[in-house]
């Protein structure tokens, strides 16, 4: 297996980061690895696996330190989703969806558009989920998708409304990961008014514990791949919170979160590992190298040395500009940053499939076997390019947008009559037209 020596400036990585990456191929190596087939095999969620990184420390990754975090950026917190996804993505996409509500307190709070004012009334809000994360070993899923449309073009179809001591949500969340098994569900959700249609801009973000009377899980988890995020239907019926239950205070989502599309591309990680962990793999099949295999060598093949060369120059590309685009990651990005981000995870969602694909195709018919992992990983890099809200197809279109329209012209570009760019970063047109 690849050692972070092999694809990494390390005079470009903190000692204490490095010290963490090595540590998690470590429990890599000798747990999750090991487990990962049978999380597969019976779509059960990676409970040892997040038992392990909670006795680490590592839910409170991206914790400012003075909560007794890690206080890792966000760069550092994608190289380690990366070491991750090499050896079981489902844990690696889980584990960005807790990470993802402490970077949104974190980085947000952080934005400099934020008013004295604002910030005052976020502070206790943000220490209350990170008190919870560090004291209680919490873990926070992350749901927003919603069945039947297309979250980035309409206000949510969850939605909340005041009522007295705080605010009563009702509505659902599919692809809800981490269903069951997390502490806290933070909530996305628009807030409605009497006599006026539902608007992005009343976007509200609320934290709600499992136990909270009116949620519950429904249906069941049997995909392609990823099948140990447990992804299932997460039902909200009359649930009630207060306004300590807030994750951020009204506005701040709206205020920043467009201001920071890389907080959107934190998906991406977990296939850079699983393309890392897919060629890993070739490599010591073709070597002879595979525990419980022959100790076989199938290097004399030239036609099996070329897909390699090939292979490793694709990977090679597409960690550069990924790994680029995280040390980019900031709030009020230039346009160039921008669009290498919308690049690096456009390449990242297409090339880890291509990468399991000709991993298979060099290893030969064995390794489809379910025995081995590449086959698993094959099914786990499907994933990636259908999610929202930077799927493939809308990288495509707004890398196209960018590059041929002026900033002044976005807004009457073409092709979004049904609303579809809304999570298109705008520049200094950006507030006001985030992604939910």
């Amino acid at each position: 297996m690849s050692d972070i020596a092999d694809y990494y400036d390390l005079s470009r990585i903190r000692p204490e980061v490095q010290a963490v990456l090595r540590r998690v191929n470590e429990l890599g190596r000798e747990k999750f690895a090991p487990r990962a087939k049978g999380i597969d095999d019976d779509a059960s969620f990676p409970v040892e696996n997040y038992r392990d990184l909670a006795e680490e420390g590592f839910l409170g990754l991206c914790i400012p330190e003075e909560f007794g975090g890690w206080g890792f950026s966000m760069f550092e917190y994608a190289m380690v989703g990366a070491e991750i996804g090499k050896y079981c993505g489902a844990t690696a996409l889980t584990f960005n969806m807790h990470n993802s509500s402490m970077a949104w307190s974190r980085f947000m709070f952080e934005m400099p558009n934020l008013t004295p004012e604002e910030k005052a009334e976020f502070a206790p809000l943000r220490e209350r989920q990170f008190r919870r994360a560090i004291a209680e070993k919490a873990l926070f899923s992350q749901p927003i998708s919603e069945g039947g449309q297309n979250w980035t073009s309409k206000p949510n179809q969850t939605q909340c409304r005041k009522v007295d001591g705080g605010w009563v949500i009702n509505g659902f969340k599919k692809f809800a990961s981490l269903a069951g098994y997390c502490d806290y569900y933070t909530i996305v959700c628009t807030e409605v008014f009497e006599g006026q249609e539902p608007r992005h801009e009343d976007t509200m973000l609320f934290v709600v514990h499992k136990d909270n009377p009116g949620l519950s899980v429904k249906g069941e988890w049997d995909p392609l791949g990823m099948r140990g995020t447990n992804s299932r239907d997460l039902i909200l019926k009359d649930v009630f919170v207060a306004h300590d239950d807030l994750l951020m205070p009204r506005g701040i989502f709206g205020k920043t979160l467009p201001n920071f599309p890389h907080m959107m591309a934190t998906l991406s990680p977990t296939y850079m590992g699983v393309a890392q962990g897919a060629f890993d793999f070739m490599v010591d099949y073709l070597k002879g190298k595979i525990p419980g295999q022959p100790p076989i060598d199938r290097r004399m093949y030239a036609t099996k040395r070329v897909a390699v060369g090939k292979m490793y120059a694709r990977l090679a590309n597409m960690r550069a500009l990924w790994w680029q685009a995280f040390s980019e990651a900031k709030g009020f990005p230039t346009k160039g940053e921008v669009l290498r981000m919308y690049a690096a995870q456009y390449n990242v969602m297409e090339g880890a499939a291509e990468m399991t694909s000709m991993a298979i195709r060099t290893c030969g018919g064995q390794s489809m076997l379910k025995t081995l992992p590449l086959e698993r990983m094959y099914r786990d890099s499907r994933c990636g390019a259908l999610m929202l809200p930077f799927t493939s197809e809308i990288m495509e279109d707004y890398l196209s947008v960018l590059a041929l329209y002026d900033m002044d012209e976005i807004d009457d570009a073409p092709g979004d009559e049904g609303g579809a760019r809304n999570s298109l970063w705008r520049g200094d047109h950006a507030t006001g037209r985030a992604v939910r």
